[in-house]
């Protein structure tokens, strides 16, 4: 055997993911930043003082909502198959 045939029978190197996603990704995490970014503040600072901010609408329903909307896109990203459209 010579050493052009050893080189060609090398099997190659791909990332399981492509380019699409990758995408998703993205856009899953920036779902759950924003969820949790929604989530945040609402507190008092003194202890003795109840806040009703932390049952606003935006905390209770739309921040979990977008949090859980980023894991469904984040598991659709994992599974889908970028080679499965290509033509």
């Amino acid at each position: 055997m010579s050493k052009k045939n050893k080189k060609e029978s090398k099997p190659t190197k791909e990332f399981i993911f492509q380019k699409r996603n990758y995408l998703f990704l993205f856009i899953g995490l920036a779902f759950i930043a924003l969820g949790f970014i929604l989530m945040s503040g609402g507190g008092s600072d003194d202890p003795n003082v109840f806040n009703p901010d932390i049952y606003s609408f935006r905390r209770i329903r739309l921040a979990p909502t977008l949090v859980l909307i980023g894991l469904g896109i984040q598991v659709y990203a994992i599974l889908l198959n970028p080679n499965k459209n290509k033509k």
